[in-house]
């Protein structure tokens, strides 16, 4: 998962930055609410991590504005000094899923945001086979199955299907697909996720008439979406994609 830490202790995003990387998750680190929100604007992040008394920008209002403007999809869990009855009630409030009172236990951080991320992304989070429709993928062997016949995918294009597929109707931004799929510090140039996004649409027939759409968001990145079939325009028979 891609995680955005936010805090103006140095210390505390390094506790952080290590702790989501022994659970395999990927940390960006902020020091101010300004550069968040700046990057919010064309990044997209799995889950936030807050804290509350920041330099430029209280860490309710950057709750509050995440809320306005991305939906309430997005796992927020505020890890700050605060410990009042009332503090609590108003991070809950004003939209965080979570509240840790400083200092953070490293097990009891790691469990909270394991639970936030099962909450929200339970198909990431499932073991074994896992159905989307006319889709079959079997984690163990890295394979994808259509209409039960096994489509030929390289291993970043099978990690690409399984990644969109499970982030359906999500907004993903570039750099988190490239960073899911190459690496956190791949350089991989904007032409190469292009090219693996159209080869899925052809390899697994992902069109409006099979009930599937790829979209490319300008300046930010694709959205893969489930809808409903155009009228009179009925999908192929067989496991065969159309070429």
């Amino acid at each position: 998962m891609r995680i955005a830490a936010l805090d103006d202790d140095t210390l505390q995003l390094e506790l952080f930055t290590r702790a989501l990387a022994d659970m395999g998750h990927v940390c960006h680190a902020y020091a101010t609410g300004a550069a968040l929100l700046k990057d919010l604007r064309r990044e997209t992040f799995d889950l936030l991590i807050v804290d509350w008394q920041l330099p430029d920008i209280q860490g309710p209002e950057i709750v509050d504005w995440v809320r306005r403007h991305l939906g309430s999809e997005l796992p927020i869990l505020f890890v700050t000094n605060r410990q009042e009855e009332r503090d609590i009630v108003q991070g809950l409030a004003c939209g965080a899923d979570d509240f840790m009172v400083k200092p953070v236990r490293v097990g009891e951080l790691m469990a909270r945001i394991q639970a936030l991320l099962r909450r929200a992304y339970p198909s990431s989070t499932k073991e074994g086979v896992l159905e989307f429709g006319r889709y079959r993928f079997l984690p163990a062997t890295r394979s994808l199955e259509m209409d039960g016949v096994p489509v030929e995918l390289k291993a970043r294009e099978y990690e690409l299907a399984l990644f969109l597929f499970q982030n359906i109707g999500r907004l993903l931004s570039r750099d988190h697909l490239r960073e899911i799929i190459w690496g956190h510090s791949a350089e991989v140039i904007s032409r190469s996720l292009d090219t693996h996004i159209s080869r899925l649409r052809s390899l697994l027939d992902l069109r409006p008439s099979n009930g599937y759409m790829i979209t490319a968001v300008y300046g930010v990145g694709y959205r893969f979406e489930t809808i409903k079939p155009i009228p009179g325009e009925a999908a192929p028979e067989g496991g065969a994609p159309s070429r």
